[in-house]
């Protein structure tokens, strides 16, 4: 019998924190999951007054990760966290997983998974030696219209795939908020918190994903333009041209300093037969196009919608989901997953639907890729593989 609630712990995601809170709010929303335990900080006072903001109790909220490792497992199975969310900078990603992991705790990770590509190569193995779930947060995936997108490309409806168009301008790094004490702005435009990459490493990695959750693709080779403002250690904009395989062509766009935009994700599939065209700002219609015929706009919540894009809504159509929603699809197809192996059963196709360790070495992949295509005079970059 599956396990009702879920205990969950917490590393990072102070009460300053932006990307801790959507978490906490994602994670709670189904009333599933209860937040038992945390190291919400590396500054111990820090940590214990987001503790005690939290009504976190005062023996589970540790001044470090390494001790909520060593004092967790003490628990009995009855009273240790299920799993933990790690949701700090992107430097501590691996040292954290790793020992969660190593201790037989499942992890759902924030993004990118690690700070390199040997770290993730070095995580794909970790979590199979482990058996334990691992959940990556690329929390794009979890919208309705999304896996409805991935549905329509997966049985064909688009014909066979010619061109993949993803973008993703924002503006917030226009200005060096960083030198003004911007907390986000400071670790992510430092290479030794960040890696080396910002704008792909932070959205770029977005849209990679996004792109291989719908079309199932992956990059060969890529031709990457990156650059920075204001002598900046780390790229804050990207263009790059992309091989992805079946000889479909692309375009990537992913920018930071692009004057007046927020956060305009949006991804457009072409193929033989339609083409498709979805809009994080406007994410709960999807739309398509074939030759000859009328636009048509499906929308969220509907029963025209395949199984995936309905258990990913909540609400009748017409009531807006977003942002917090789409983060929630995640936690509670890993939960579910963490339940169903817990009590001895296999998952279902549907609880497993959520990216996890060997998309966050894509990731890693491309990143790594791009930012090296960028230095080099080649025109074609081969996009670096890796190998479980």
């Amino acid at each position: 019998m599956r396990q009702h609630k879920l205990r969950m712990g917490m590393v990072g995601g102070g009460h300053d924190s932006f990307i801790g809170a959507v978490h906490r709010k994602a994670a709670l929303m189904d009333g599933q999951i209860d937040l038992v335990a945390g190291a919400l900080s590396s500054n111990p006072a820090k940590a214990q007054a987001s503790a005690q903001s939290l009504g976190l109790k005062k023996e589970r909220s540790y001044d470090s990760w390494q001790a909520m490792v060593e004092e967790e497992v003490r628990l009995s199975n009855w009273e240790r966290i299920d799993f933990v969310s790690v949701v700090t900078p992107n430097h501590m990603h691996f040292p954290i997983t790793k020992a969660f992991l190593e201790a037989g705790i499942p992890v759902i990770c924030d993004k990118p998974m690690t700070y390199s590509l040997e770290e993730a190569k070095e995580l794909v193995r970790i979590v199979r030696n482990s058996q334990q779930v691992f959940a990556l947060t690329h929390n794009y995936t979890g919208y309705p219209m999304v896996k409805q997108a991935r549905h329509m490309v997966q049985n064909g409806e688009l014909g066979s795939l010619l061109k993949i168009v993803v973008e993703y301008p924002q503006d917030w790094l226009l200005a060096p908020v960083e030198k003004a004490g911007h907390k986000q702005a400071a670790w992510r435009t430092d290479p030794q918190r960040s890696g080396i990459s910002n704008c792909i490493g932070d959205i770029g990695s977005h849209c990679e994903n996004l792109a291989h959750y719908i079309t199932g693709l992956e990059i060969e080779s890529l031709c990457a333009d990156l650059s920075s403002i204001d002598n900046r250690p780390l790229d804050n904009d990207g263009n790059i041209l992309m091989r992805w395989e079946n000889g479909v062509r692309g375009i990537l766009y992913a920018s930071q300093i692009s004057a007046g935009e927020e956060n305009n994700l949006k991804i457009r599939v072409y193929g033989t037969e339609g083409s498709l065209e979805w809009h994080q700002e406007n994410p709960n219609d999807l739309w398509v196009r074939r030759p000859n015929q009328p636009v048509q706009i499906y929308r969220r919540g509907n029963a025209y919608l395949c199984e995936a894009a309905q258990r990913a809504s909540r609400l009748p159509p017409g009531h807006p989901e977003s942002f917090i929603e789409a983060f929630a699809n995640i936690y509670r197809n890993a939960t579910d997953t963490i339940r169903a192996k817990a009590a001895g059963e296999e998952p279902t196709a549907l609880e497993t639907d959520f990216p996890n360790e060997i998309d966050g070495a894509r990731g890693l992949a491309f990143i790594e890729s791009a930012v090296e295509s960028s230095r080099s005079d080649q025109k074609w970059y081969p996009v670096k593989r890796f190998s479980l």
